[in-house]
Formats: C-alpha cells, sequence, structure tokens
C-alpha cells in the first residue's frame, strides 16, 4: 500500500482498520509481531501517515489447534504429492475466526496425516482457496516441496482454473476480457472492488454458453487469483453472479446454497511426474436445479 495526499495526517491503525479486513485489535497484535512494516521499519500503531510511506503487510494467523473432523470428501484424485478434491458449497477451506471447525481443513487433516506446512499450521495444504458458497475443485498439496512448485505454477500463470458460473441479465457478446484492478472497497473493509487506489492487476476471461429470458450461463477462466475476483468482474459489468449474497443485486434465490459459481476445471503440471493432469468436475444438483427454473422461463 502506498499512502497518498487524501489519507497522509492518519494514524497507521485507523488507516488500516478502514482499508483492510482486520480489525484493529488485529492490526495491533500485527504490528507487535512485525508484520505490518513502514517503509520496511516497524513502528507504532500510532505512527501518523505521510505521503508516499509504503506500508508491507505479511498475512498473520494465530496459532490455534485445529481438530481432525470425520467429514466425507469428494477426491477425484490422490497420490503421495497432492489431492484433488470437489468441494462443496458452504464449506469453508480453512479455519479463521468464527469457523474454526467443519472446514476442508479438518476434514483433510482426518483424512491424511501428510499435509503442506508451508502456510503455517492453521491452513496445511492449502495451495489456493475459494469462496465457501462456491462449489469445485480445488488443489491440496502434502508435502512442501509439491506446494512450492504449485504454488510457483499459479503465480506464473500456469494452472488452467475455468469456472462455470449463472449470472443475471443477457450479456451480448460471446466473449470477452474484463481486465480491471481490485482492491479494498473502502465503504465495506470485508468486500473488494474495481479501484485503482491500493489494488491489484485482475483479468477474467469468459465465454457465453447459453443465455436465457433474465440470465446467462458463462465459463470463466482466471488468468490472476485476486480475492472475490470473479464475482467483483461480473457485477463491475452489470452481470452479478445470481444468488450472491454479497455482490449479486436481487433478492437470494436459496439463502442456503450461496452464489452460482462452480470451480469446474483444474489442469496443472504434476510436481514430481512433470505431466500435465486435468480435472473437470460436473455442477453441483442444486446448481442445476437453480438453473433449470431460468432454462424454463
Amino acid at each position: 500500500m502506498i499512502i497518498d495526499e487524501e489519507n497522509k495526517g492518519l494514524r497507521l491503525d485507523k488507516y488500516l482498520t478502514s482499508n483492510t479486513e482486520y480489525t484493529r485489535s488485529k492490526i495491533q497484535k500485527m504490528i507487535d509481531n512485525n508484520k505490518i512494516l513502514v517503509n520496511g521499519k516497524s513502528v507504532k500503531a500510532s505512527y501518523v501517515l505521510k505521503e508516499g510511506d509504503y506500508i508491507d503487510i505479511e498475512e498473520y494467523e494465530e496459532d490455534i489447534d485445529i481438530i481432525p473432523e470425520n467429514i466425507p470428501l469428494d477426491i477425484y484424485y490422490e497420490d503421495d504429492d497432492l489431492i484433488v478434491v470437489n468441494k462443496p458449497s458452504g464449506m469453508v477451506v480453512h479455519p479463521a475466526p468464527g469457523n474454526y471447525s467443519g472446514t476442508l481443513v479438518n476434514a483433510l487433516m482426518y483424512h491424511t496425516n501428510n499435509l503442506s506446512t508451508v502456510n503455517t499450521n492453521i491452513r496445511p495444504g492449502i495451495v489456493h482457496r475459494i469462496d465457501a458458497d462456491t462449489s469445485g475443485l480445488l488443489l491440496v498439496a502434502k508435502n512442501d516441496k509439491a506446494h512450492n512448485i504449485l504454488a510457483e505454477q499459479i503465480a506464473k500463470k500456469e494452472v488452467v482454473r475455468e469456472y462455470i458460473a449463472l449470472v443475471d441479465g443477457v450479456i451480448k457478446e460471446d466473449s470477452a476480457t474484463i481486465d480491471a484492478p481490485i482492491g479494498r472497497d473502502s465503504s465495506n473493509r470485508k468486500k473488494m472492488t474495481v479501484t485503482s487506489v491500493n489494488s491489484k492487476d485482475a483479468i477474467t476471461h469468459l465465454k457465453v454458453l447459453e443465455r436465457y429470458k433474465n440470465a446467462t450461463l458463462i465459463k470463466c477462466k482466471l488468468e490472476t487469483g485476486r480475492t472475490h475476483q470473479i464475482r467483483v468482474h461480473l457485477n463491475y459489468i452489470g452481470h452479478p453472479v445470481i444468488n450472491d449474497p454479497v455482490y449479486g443485486k436481487k433478492k437470494l434465490i436459496d439463502k442456503e446454497f450461496g452464489q452460482m459459481l462452480h470451480a469446474e476445471k483444474i489442469g496443472f503440471i504434476h510436481p514430481t511426474t512433470k505431466k500435465y493432469m486435468e480435472f473437470t468436475s460436473p455442477l453441483p444438483d442444486k446448481f442445476n436445479e437453480i438453473l433449470k427454473i431460468y432454462k424454463e422461463e
């Protein structure tokens, strides 16, 4: 984050509380643990920001005891290096405040004792994430070597990630690319938005699969992987994902299912064999039930 003229003079903790997802108490702990630096140096929470200051934030997660839970997993592939798992809508990927049980990580720890440790004890094995209310395929690493190789592939945009989404309204174009930077929403720190302030490049490619009277079924291919990227980008172009409780514009069709977004395909180079592997999962039954309503309109 680089401080502009508008935000100079603010206290560090006040600025971060308004412009990140962290609470003030969490920010204080991060500052105390040198996870937040200004111009490469440790400062106090009361530090007064100057124009041009550079704030560097290292993700900080307090250690907690994760309890393995016997939760069924829909595993598409597994070997000594990795697992490809099909996550249901509604399942949180890893423990966090308010969700310390019932997560994918709780289930994975019951399933195997071999998970990578790159992302601290709170996210063992997790190479990348999808939202709790998004269903579909995820890569899980079973050792640190595999984790680092897979993470590097993601960083280099070598991993294929394709999603199916049902969006509001009729998209006229057969295909499109949304190239719009995404950052934290200044008015709601729990949301992301398209903005030029404290943002990162974000690119989503979309292709229309079917058009209905009031909706469009599309395929989205990620070139980058920002938080809530597809949901934010589709809302930005005026076609939010249907049933999205955060970025949607209309009343929810089903309060229990979540947004109509499914991680359908993932493709990657195996970290050991070096062979390309690709997996595809069908749409969840509930997704198809809701889709049927729009098809019949």
